[in-house]
Protein backbone atom coordinates (compact mmCIF):
# COMPACT_ATOMS: atom_id res chain seq x y z
CA UNK A 1 0.00 0.00 0.00
CA UNK A 2 2.50 2.32 0.90
CA UNK A 3 4.17 1.87 -2.41
CA UNK A 4 1.11 3.20 -4.00
CA UNK A 5 1.01 6.38 -1.91
CA UNK A 6 1.46 9.79 -4.01
CA UNK A 7 3.94 10.72 -1.18
CA UNK A 8 7.05 8.70 -2.25
CA UNK A 9 10.59 9.72 -3.41
CA UNK A 10 9.69 8.27 -7.20
CA UNK A 11 7.72 11.21 -7.54
CA UNK A 12 9.95 13.33 -7.08
CA UNK A 13 13.38 14.54 -9.75
CA UNK A 14 16.67 14.25 -8.52
CA UNK A 15 15.96 18.06 -8.04
CA UNK A 16 13.28 17.46 -5.48
CA UNK A 17 10.71 18.73 -8.22
CA UNK A 18 7.60 16.65 -8.00
CA UNK A 19 6.54 15.10 -11.42
CA UNK A 20 2.67 15.72 -11.06
CA UNK A 21 0.34 18.13 -10.15
CA UNK A 22 -2.19 18.84 -8.02
CA UNK A 23 -5.45 20.83 -10.10
CA UNK A 24 -6.43 21.54 -12.81
CA UNK A 25 -8.88 24.64 -14.23
CA UNK A 26 -11.69 24.04 -16.19
CA UNK A 27 -14.15 27.02 -17.70
CA UNK A 28 -12.87 28.72 -14.07
CA UNK A 29 -13.70 25.79 -12.06
CA UNK A 30 -10.32 24.55 -10.01
CA UNK A 31 -10.32 20.40 -9.19
CA UNK A 32 -7.95 18.84 -7.38
CA UNK A 33 -6.46 15.66 -9.02
CA UNK A 34 -4.02 12.98 -7.96
CA UNK A 35 -5.52 12.33 -5.00
CA UNK A 36 -4.93 8.63 -3.28
CA UNK A 37 -7.96 6.73 -3.58
CA UNK A 38 -9.05 3.54 -1.23
CA UNK A 39 -12.60 1.51 -0.72
CA UNK A 40 -14.47 2.61 2.01
CA UNK A 41 -15.90 0.02 4.20
CA UNK A 42 -18.22 1.88 6.45
CA UNK A 43 -20.04 4.30 4.78
CA UNK A 44 -22.24 5.18 7.78
CA UNK A 45 -18.95 6.59 9.76
CA UNK A 46 -16.14 7.31 7.28
CA UNK A 47 -14.12 9.52 9.32
CA UNK A 48 -12.43 6.58 11.40
CA UNK A 49 -10.69 4.58 7.96
CA UNK A 50 -10.32 8.04 6.56
CA UNK A 51 -7.85 8.91 9.72
CA UNK A 52 -6.24 5.54 10.05
CA UNK A 53 -5.44 5.79 6.22
CA UNK A 54 -3.89 9.23 6.66
CA UNK A 55 -2.03 8.12 9.52
CA UNK A 56 -0.64 4.44 7.85
CA UNK A 57 -1.15 4.32 3.91
CA UNK A 58 0.10 7.84 3.06
CA UNK A 59 0.66 9.53 6.48
CA UNK A 60 1.30 13.18 6.66
CA UNK A 61 -2.50 13.25 4.91
CA UNK A 62 -5.14 16.04 6.01
CA UNK A 63 -7.78 16.34 3.16
CA UNK A 64 -10.05 14.13 1.82
CA UNK A 65 -13.12 13.19 -0.29
CA UNK A 66 -15.77 11.01 -0.20
CA UNK A 67 -16.86 9.27 -3.80
CA UNK A 68 -20.71 7.86 -3.30
CA UNK A 69 -22.11 5.12 -5.26
CA UNK A 70 -22.07 1.39 -5.56
CA UNK A 71 -18.36 1.14 -4.55
CA UNK A 72 -17.84 4.06 -2.26
CA UNK A 73 -14.54 5.48 -1.62
CA UNK A 74 -12.21 7.44 -0.20
CA UNK A 75 -9.50 9.80 -1.66
CA UNK A 76 -6.56 11.41 0.55
CA UNK A 77 -4.40 14.14 0.01
CA UNK A 78 -1.71 16.16 1.79
CA UNK A 79 -2.61 20.00 2.25
CA UNK A 80 1.82 20.93 2.26
CA UNK A 81 1.02 19.84 -1.61
CA UNK A 82 -0.71 22.44 -2.37
CA UNK A 83 -4.09 21.10 -2.17
CA UNK A 84 -6.90 23.63 -0.40
CA UNK A 85 -9.89 22.58 1.75
CA UNK A 86 -13.37 23.38 -0.16
CA UNK A 87 -11.57 22.16 -3.40
CA UNK A 88 -13.59 20.54 -6.01
CA UNK A 89 -12.39 17.02 -7.04
CA UNK A 90 -11.93 16.28 -10.68
CA UNK A 91 -12.30 11.78 -9.91
CA UNK A 92 -15.55 12.24 -8.54
CA UNK A 93 -17.42 14.52 -11.55
CA UNK A 94 -15.89 12.65 -14.28
CA UNK A 95 -16.87 9.29 -12.46
CA UNK A 96 -20.04 10.45 -11.53
CA UNK A 97 -20.92 12.21 -15.09
CA UNK A 98 -19.33 8.71 -17.07
CA UNK A 99 -21.17 6.65 -15.16
CA UNK A 100 -23.12 4.97 -17.33
CA UNK A 101 -19.35 3.23 -18.10
CA UNK A 102 -18.42 0.73 -15.50
CA UNK A 103 -14.43 0.74 -16.57
CA UNK A 104 -12.73 3.56 -18.72
CA UNK A 105 -9.73 4.60 -19.36
CA UNK A 106 -8.83 8.03 -20.22
CA UNK A 107 -6.04 10.45 -20.77
CA UNK A 108 -7.05 14.59 -21.17
CA UNK A 109 -4.55 16.92 -22.07
CA UNK A 110 -4.98 20.13 -19.89
CA UNK A 111 -3.13 23.38 -19.61
CA UNK A 112 -0.98 22.38 -17.25
CA UNK A 113 -0.34 18.70 -18.04
CA UNK A 114 -2.22 15.35 -18.83
CA UNK A 115 -4.73 14.32 -16.62
CA UNK A 116 -4.86 10.31 -16.28
CA UNK A 117 -7.95 8.68 -15.10
CA UNK A 118 -8.64 4.70 -15.05
CA UNK A 119 -11.84 3.30 -13.53
CA UNK A 120 -12.63 -0.53 -13.03
CA UNK A 121 -16.03 -1.94 -11.94
CA UNK A 122 -17.11 1.38 -10.90
CA UNK A 123 -13.72 1.99 -8.49
CA UNK A 124 -11.47 4.30 -8.79
CA UNK A 125 -7.58 2.58 -8.90
CA UNK A 126 -5.58 3.98 -6.26
CA UNK A 127 -3.39 5.19 -9.04
CA UNK A 128 -6.27 5.82 -11.53
CA UNK A 129 -6.52 9.62 -10.70
CA UNK A 130 -3.02 11.31 -11.69
CA UNK A 131 -1.63 14.30 -13.09
CA UNK A 132 1.32 14.15 -15.05
CA UNK A 133 3.21 17.00 -16.16
CA UNK A 134 5.65 14.52 -18.46
CA UNK A 135 3.07 13.74 -21.56
CA UNK A 136 5.58 10.16 -22.13
CA UNK A 137 4.80 9.39 -18.87
CA UNK A 138 0.95 9.95 -19.04
CA UNK A 139 1.23 8.03 -22.72
CA UNK A 140 3.56 4.80 -21.04
CA UNK A 141 0.63 4.85 -18.28
CA UNK A 142 -2.30 4.69 -20.48
CA UNK A 143 -0.55 2.26 -23.16
CA UNK A 144 0.25 -0.10 -20.66
CA UNK A 145 -3.67 0.00 -19.26
CA UNK A 146 -4.81 -1.21 -22.77
CA UNK A 147 -3.49 -4.82 -22.29
CA UNK A 148 -6.16 -4.99 -20.10
CA UNK A 149 -9.51 -6.15 -21.97
CA UNK A 150 -13.44 -5.14 -21.69
CA UNK A 151 -12.61 -1.39 -20.97
CA UNK A 152 -16.34 0.84 -22.04
CA UNK A 153 -14.25 3.71 -23.53
CA UNK A 154 -10.85 4.34 -24.45
CA UNK A 155 -10.40 8.14 -24.05
CA UNK A 156 -6.70 9.73 -25.54
CA UNK A 157 -5.79 12.63 -27.25
CA UNK A 158 -5.89 12.84 -31.23
CA UNK A 159 -2.39 13.30 -31.69
CA UNK A 160 -1.40 10.15 -30.23
CA UNK A 161 -2.71 8.36 -32.68
CA UNK A 162 -4.44 4.88 -30.82
CA UNK A 163 -6.68 2.82 -32.82
CA UNK A 164 -9.94 2.47 -31.45
CA UNK A 165 -9.49 5.72 -28.97
CA UNK A 166 -12.00 8.98 -29.00
CA UNK A 167 -11.26 12.47 -27.36
CA UNK A 168 -14.50 14.38 -26.00
CA UNK A 169 -15.20 17.37 -24.88
CA UNK A 170 -13.68 17.23 -21.03
CA UNK A 171 -15.63 20.53 -20.42
CA UNK A 172 -19.19 19.28 -21.28
CA UNK A 173 -18.24 16.12 -20.13
CA UNK A 174 -17.41 17.42 -16.11
CA UNK A 175 -20.21 20.04 -16.40
CA UNK A 176 -22.59 17.02 -16.32
CA UNK A 177 -20.72 15.40 -12.78
CA UNK A 178 -21.76 15.96 -9.66
CA UNK A 179 -19.31 18.44 -7.50
CA UNK A 180 -17.67 16.55 -4.11
CA UNK A 181 -15.26 18.74 -2.14
CA UNK A 182 -12.49 18.35 -0.03
CA UNK A 183 -12.65 18.54 3.61
CA UNK A 184 -10.49 18.21 6.85
CA UNK A 185 -9.75 15.26 8.42
CA UNK A 186 -9.26 16.49 11.67
CA UNK A 187 -11.86 18.79 11.61
CA UNK A 188 -14.44 18.52 14.65
CA UNK A 189 -17.68 17.43 14.39
CA UNK A 190 -20.71 15.94 16.96
CA UNK A 191 -20.52 17.55 20.48
CA UNK A 192 -16.64 18.62 20.41
CA UNK A 193 -17.85 21.28 17.06
CA UNK A 194 -20.94 22.53 19.44
CA UNK A 195 -18.41 23.04 22.01
CA UNK A 196 -16.22 25.25 20.34
CA UNK A 197 -19.18 27.15 18.00
CA UNK A 198 -20.17 28.03 21.96
CA UNK A 199 -17.03 28.93 23.09
CA UNK A 200 -16.06 30.96 20.01
CA UNK A 201 -19.71 32.61 20.16
CA UNK A 202 -19.16 34.24 23.85
CA UNK A 203 -15.30 35.31 22.46
CA UNK A 204 -16.99 36.81 19.48
CA UNK A 205 -19.55 39.03 21.96
CA UNK A 206 -16.76 39.76 24.15
CA UNK A 207 -14.70 41.18 20.92
CA UNK A 208 -17.70 42.92 19.69
CA UNK A 209 -18.44 44.70 23.04
CA UNK A 210 -14.45 45.78 23.06
CA UNK A 211 -14.60 47.22 19.40
CA UNK A 212 -17.66 49.02 20.33
CA UNK A 213 -16.24 50.83 23.33
CA UNK A 214 -13.22 51.48 21.63
CA UNK A 215 -15.07 53.25 18.76
CA UNK A 216 -17.46 55.11 20.69
CA UNK A 217 -15.62 56.16 24.15
CA UNK A 218 -11.80 56.60 23.23
CA UNK A 219 -10.40 59.83 21.88
CA UNK A 220 -9.91 60.83 18.42
CA UNK A 221 -6.32 59.85 17.33
CA UNK A 222 -4.94 62.31 15.01
CA UNK A 223 -3.60 60.22 11.50
CA UNK A 224 0.07 59.77 11.23
CA UNK A 225 1.14 59.70 7.64
CA UNK A 226 4.32 58.14 6.69
CA UNK A 227 5.85 58.05 2.71
CA UNK A 228 5.21 54.68 1.36
CA UNK A 229 7.85 53.43 -0.69
CA UNK A 230 7.24 52.53 -4.09
CA UNK A 231 7.44 49.28 -5.32
CA UNK A 232 10.11 47.60 -6.83
CA UNK A 233 9.30 44.78 -9.31
CA UNK A 234 11.84 42.02 -8.74
CA UNK A 235 13.17 39.94 -11.43
CA UNK A 236 12.00 36.20 -10.90
CA UNK A 237 14.76 34.34 -13.06
CA UNK A 238 13.86 30.63 -13.60
CA UNK A 239 16.55 27.80 -12.89
CA UNK A 240 18.10 26.16 -16.22
CA UNK A 241 15.28 23.34 -17.41
CA UNK A 242 16.83 20.04 -16.97
CA UNK A 243 17.28 18.36 -20.28
CA UNK A 244 15.16 14.67 -20.78
CA UNK A 245 18.45 12.48 -21.61
CA UNK A 246 20.16 14.23 -17.71
CA UNK A 247 17.19 11.92 -15.86
CA UNK A 248 16.14 8.71 -18.22
CA UNK A 249 15.36 5.57 -16.81
CA UNK A 250 18.45 3.12 -17.19
CA UNK A 251 16.65 0.83 -20.58
CA UNK A 252 19.23 -1.83 -19.84
CA UNK A 253 17.73 -2.36 -16.14
CA UNK A 254 14.33 -1.97 -17.88
CA UNK A 255 14.60 -4.59 -20.21
CA UNK A 256 15.90 -7.26 -17.52
CA UNK A 257 13.53 -6.18 -14.77
CA UNK A 258 10.83 -6.53 -17.67
CA UNK A 259 12.36 -9.82 -19.45
CA UNK A 260 12.33 -11.12 -15.50
CA UNK A 261 9.02 -10.38 -14.44
CA UNK A 262 7.20 -11.63 -17.61
CA UNK A 263 9.13 -15.80 -17.04
CA UNK A 264 6.97 -14.82 -13.32
CA UNK A 265 4.04 -14.49 -14.76
CA UNK A 266 3.99 -17.05 -17.64
CA UNK A 267 4.87 -19.28 -15.37
CA UNK A 268 1.39 -19.19 -13.69
CA UNK A 269 -0.82 -22.05 -15.62
CA UNK A 270 -4.20 -21.66 -13.89
CA UNK A 271 -5.91 -24.98 -15.04
CA UNK A 272 -8.89 -23.61 -17.45
CA UNK A 273 -7.38 -20.14 -17.65
CA UNK A 274 -5.22 -18.63 -20.47
CA UNK A 275 -3.07 -16.15 -20.50
CA UNK A 276 -2.85 -13.09 -22.65
CA UNK A 277 -0.69 -10.33 -23.98
CA UNK A 278 2.08 -8.69 -21.78
CA UNK A 279 2.69 -5.30 -21.80
CA UNK A 280 5.53 -3.51 -19.64
CA UNK A 281 6.40 -0.28 -19.13
CA UNK A 282 8.70 1.73 -16.12
CA UNK A 283 5.67 1.83 -14.09
CA UNK A 284 4.86 -2.06 -14.16
CA UNK A 285 3.66 -4.85 -15.66
CA UNK A 286 0.36 -5.84 -16.81
CA UNK A 287 -1.49 -8.99 -19.00
CA UNK A 288 -4.74 -10.68 -17.99
CA UNK A 289 -5.81 -14.51 -17.95
CA UNK A 290 -9.04 -15.24 -19.75
CA UNK A 291 -11.19 -18.20 -18.72
CA UNK A 292 -11.64 -21.44 -20.71
CA UNK A 293 -13.36 -24.05 -18.46
CA UNK A 294 -11.97 -22.92 -15.00
CA UNK A 295 -13.14 -21.42 -11.89
CA UNK A 296 -12.60 -17.84 -10.19
CA UNK A 297 -11.17 -19.63 -7.26
CA UNK A 298 -9.12 -21.51 -9.18
CA UNK A 299 -6.67 -18.57 -10.57
CA UNK A 300 -7.42 -16.68 -7.29
CA UNK A 301 -5.60 -19.85 -5.48
CA UNK A 302 -2.66 -20.06 -8.45
CA UNK A 303 -1.95 -16.18 -8.07
CA UNK A 304 -1.92 -16.21 -4.59
CA UNK A 305 0.62 -19.58 -4.64
CA UNK A 306 2.80 -18.34 -7.12
CA UNK A 307 5.36 -16.12 -4.77
CA UNK A 308 4.75 -13.28 -7.15
CA UNK A 309 4.20 -10.05 -5.94
CA UNK A 310 1.19 -8.42 -7.69
CA UNK A 311 0.32 -4.50 -7.59
CA UNK A 312 -3.20 -5.16 -8.45
CA UNK A 313 -5.70 -7.90 -9.38
CA UNK A 314 -9.42 -7.37 -10.63
CA UNK A 315 -12.06 -9.67 -12.25
CA UNK A 316 -14.60 -8.78 -15.19
CA UNK A 317 -18.32 -8.23 -14.84
CA UNK A 318 -18.95 -11.19 -16.07
CA UNK A 319 -15.93 -13.46 -14.06
CA UNK A 320 -14.27 -14.56 -17.32
CA UNK A 321 -11.07 -12.39 -16.98
CA UNK A 322 -8.77 -11.53 -14.80
CA UNK A 323 -6.21 -8.34 -14.84
CA UNK A 324 -2.79 -8.45 -12.93
CA UNK A 325 -0.35 -5.69 -12.52
CA UNK A 326 2.88 -6.70 -10.93
CA UNK A 327 5.40 -3.83 -9.74
CA UNK A 328 9.25 -3.71 -11.81
CA UNK A 329 12.17 -3.46 -9.17
CA UNK A 330 13.80 -0.13 -8.75
CA UNK A 331 15.07 1.23 -12.04
CA UNK A 332 18.28 3.65 -11.57
CA UNK A 333 18.01 7.14 -13.37
CA UNK A 334 20.98 7.90 -15.68
CA UNK A 335 21.79 10.88 -17.76
CA UNK A 336 22.73 9.45 -21.23
CA UNK A 337 23.47 12.24 -23.51
CA UNK A 338 22.53 12.27 -27.66
CA UNK A 339 26.10 12.10 -29.72
CA UNK A 340 24.16 11.89 -32.97
CA UNK A 341 22.17 14.12 -35.50
CA UNK A 342 18.58 12.69 -37.10
CA UNK A 343 20.03 11.76 -39.51
CA UNK A 344 23.19 10.27 -38.92
CA UNK A 345 21.27 8.36 -36.52
CA UNK A 346 18.53 6.50 -38.96
CA UNK A 347 21.65 5.96 -41.41
CA UNK A 348 23.63 4.04 -38.23
CA UNK A 349 20.01 2.54 -37.01
CA UNK A 350 18.98 1.49 -40.57
CA UNK A 351 22.14 -0.10 -41.39
CA UNK A 352 22.56 -2.07 -37.97
CA UNK A 353 18.85 -3.65 -38.50
CA UNK A 354 19.74 -4.26 -42.02
CA UNK A 355 23.02 -5.68 -41.56
CA UNK A 356 20.83 -8.81 -39.32
CA UNK A 357 17.86 -9.01 -41.08
CA UNK A 358 15.59 -6.95 -38.99
CA UNK A 359 12.75 -4.56 -40.25
CA UNK A 360 12.58 -1.55 -37.97
CA UNK A 361 10.00 1.58 -38.04
CA UNK A 362 11.84 5.13 -37.48
CA UNK A 363 10.18 8.62 -37.33
CA UNK A 364 11.08 11.44 -36.20
CA UNK A 365 9.80 12.88 -33.31
CA UNK A 366 10.06 16.51 -31.44
CA UNK A 367 8.61 18.37 -28.36
CA UNK A 368 9.03 22.06 -26.95
CA UNK A 369 9.28 22.70 -23.07
CA UNK A 370 7.51 24.92 -20.92
CA UNK A 371 10.98 27.23 -21.37
CA UNK A 372 10.78 26.77 -24.73
CA UNK A 373 13.30 24.81 -25.76
CA UNK A 374 12.81 22.09 -28.07
CA UNK A 375 13.70 18.38 -27.94
CA UNK A 376 14.44 16.13 -30.74
CA UNK A 377 14.24 12.27 -30.88
CA UNK A 378 14.02 9.49 -33.61
CA UNK A 379 11.63 7.06 -32.19
CA UNK A 380 11.81 3.27 -33.46
CA UNK A 381 9.40 0.13 -33.35
CA UNK A 382 10.35 -3.60 -34.28
CA UNK A 383 8.65 -6.71 -33.47
CA UNK A 384 11.54 -9.66 -33.23
CA UNK A 385 11.34 -13.18 -31.84
CA UNK A 386 14.50 -12.46 -29.35
CA UNK A 387 13.96 -11.63 -25.69
CA UNK A 388 15.22 -8.33 -24.42
CA UNK A 389 18.11 -9.32 -22.57
CA UNK A 390 19.52 -9.93 -26.56
CA UNK A 391 18.24 -6.69 -27.58
CA UNK A 392 19.85 -5.09 -24.17
CA UNK A 393 23.48 -5.66 -25.60
CA UNK A 394 22.32 -4.01 -28.97
CA UNK A 395 20.14 -1.10 -28.01
CA UNK A 396 22.30 0.02 -25.29
CA UNK A 397 25.04 0.82 -27.58
CA UNK A 398 23.00 3.82 -28.37
CA UNK A 399 23.74 7.00 -25.80
CA UNK A 400 20.29 9.01 -25.27
CA UNK A 401 18.10 5.82 -25.39
CA UNK A 402 14.94 5.35 -23.50
CA UNK A 403 12.76 2.44 -23.61
CA UNK A 404 9.02 2.97 -23.39
CA UNK A 405 6.67 -0.12 -23.36
CA UNK A 406 8.05 -3.92 -24.12
CA UNK A 407 5.02 -6.11 -25.20
CA UNK A 408 4.78 -9.78 -25.28
CA UNK A 409 2.58 -11.66 -27.74
CA UNK A 410 1.90 -15.11 -26.02
CA UNK A 411 0.39 -16.96 -29.12
CA UNK A 412 2.91 -15.69 -31.26
CA UNK A 413 5.80 -15.66 -28.85
CA UNK A 414 6.77 -12.39 -30.32
CA UNK A 415 8.48 -9.30 -28.33
CA UNK A 416 7.42 -5.83 -29.94
CA UNK A 417 9.51 -2.73 -28.68
CA UNK A 418 9.26 0.97 -28.88
CA UNK A 419 11.28 3.50 -27.48
CA UNK A 420 13.34 6.59 -28.12
CA UNK A 421 16.71 7.81 -28.92
CA UNK A 422 17.94 11.35 -28.11
CA UNK A 423 19.74 13.61 -31.38
CA UNK A 424 21.62 16.42 -31.13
Amino acid sequence: MLEEAKLLDDDYDADGRRTWGTSIELDGVTYATSLFWQPLQNKDDPFTEVGEASEGVMEGADLFCIKQGKAPQFGICASKEGYKSGQNVAAVTLATAMADRSSFVAVFKVSNGWWYTCIRNDIILSDGDMLFLNEQEAKDQFLSMLAVPDWGRKIAPPEWGIEETEYPDLQKIMAQGMRAKLQKIKALRGTKLMLVIAISAIVGLWLLSSIINGIFLAPPKRPIIAPIAPKIPQKVELPPEPKPWEKLSDPEQIMRNCYKATQDVISIMPPGWVIGNISCTTGGLTTSWTRQVGRISWIEKALDVSGVTFSGRSLSDDGNNMIASVPLDKIRQISSPPLKTDIDLKNTLNNLFQSIGQTVTLSSFSYTSPQQNVYRSVKFKFTSTHNPIVWSELLTKFSGLEITMIRYNTGARTWEYEGAIYVL
